[in-house]
């Protein structure tokens, strides 16, 4: 897409959440001026809104036909991000991965929208064997049958901006714990990607229009979590203590928390998946894309030290 089509409509879902929050701002830099935001996140919304003047707010869910489906006529573009990826219960799985994902390929259908951008996941190719993984294979199969025109994307574990689980998560409770638990001896190999870098790859696409392309898209340096906890503790200049503790006894404590916790911050599933010994296969970022991956360090250093952004968190939506 030239820089006169930058004026054309984008539409984009799910655009509060953590993806949502770094495309907007990326797209706003790349100088697209037309961009719709639907998510059902109020204060998420009102956060986007408030760093993005300009762009058009919907709070709308998905899951429910409504007049959010008047907003694809005339777009040039959609981006599909809205997702469920924790919830305690497999009910907002099939509600927000399966239920909303037929209605807004039905709307984009309707519309005749010509380029659909599809947010997967790495957890498609995963051995993991859990409700998220579940609907998300079932969401990206949706979309391929639907014939819609676009291209798929597939991102691993993904760390940046606006983050309220993951990373963000893990670096607010070592502020304020007294020691930071990991599970087993933490050597869990893992493929983390930046944020910002996952935009970079959105705004190619959207520029580019690669008809019915899968990219898996994995983090370019292979880190254990121990590593990754070890980092984030660098970074954030403080002196947590990591103390390791048996597998089983942490699961019990997940399981134990997650009896109190509406919203638990690391649930059993997730730890079986963080052990599941994934080893994800990616394209080559730089040569399809166009820019080298942002390193590990660099990107923990932005993440967690930039002046304006690094404030911001977005509320959970499990």
């Amino acid at each position: 897409m030239s820089a006169s089509d930058r004026s054309s409509k984008v539409v984009v879902t799910g655009a509060a959440g953590l993806v949502g929050q770094n495309l907007v701002l990326l797209l706003r830099e790349a100088g697209y001026s037309n961009i719709t935001a639907i998510d059902k996140q109020s204060s998420n919304l009102r956060l986007l809104a408030e760093l993005n003047p300009g762009v058009r707010v919907i709070d709308a869910d998905l899951a429910e036909p409504g007049s959010w489906e008047a907003e694809f006529p005339e777009a040039k573009t959609a981006l599909v991000l809205h997702a469920q990826i924790t919830a305690k219960t497999s009910a907002p799985f099939e509600r927000n991965n399966l239920i909303a994902s037929e209605l807004v390929f039905k709307a984009i259908a309707r519309a005749r929208v010509p380029f659909t951008v599809h947010i997967s996941s790495s957890v498609v190719n995963s051995v993991a064997d859990d409700v998220y993984t579940t609907t998300k294979k079932a969401q990206e199969k949706m979309f391929l049958d639907s014939g819609l025109s676009g291209c798929v994307l597939r991102p691993t574990l993904m760390y940046g901006w606006f983050d309220p689980k993951h990373f963000g998560w893990l670096a607010r409770f070592m502020e304020k714990a007294p020691l930071f638990p990991i599970p087993g001896h933490g050597r869990y190999m893992r493929q983390p990607l930046y944020e910002r870098d996952f935009c970079r790859a959105i705004l190619w696409c959207i520029e580019n229009r690669p008809l019915g392309k899968i990219f898996d898209l994995v983090g370019n340096e292979r880190i254990d979590y121990i590593d990754i906890i070890r980092a984030i503790r660098d970074v954030k200049g403080l002196r947590t203590p990591i103390v390791p503790i048996p597998y089983g006894i942490f699961d019990a404590l997940l399981r134990l928390y997650a009896l109190f916790s509406d919203k638990p911050p690391f649930t059993s599933s997730q730890l079986k998946a963080l052990t599941a010994g994934d080893d994800f296969k990616g394209v080559d970022i730089e040569q399809i894309f166009g820019f080298k991956p942002t390193a590990f360090a660099e990107g923990i250093r932005e993440t967690f030290c930039h002046p304006v952004y690094s404030k911001y968190v977005v509320e959970r939506t499990d």
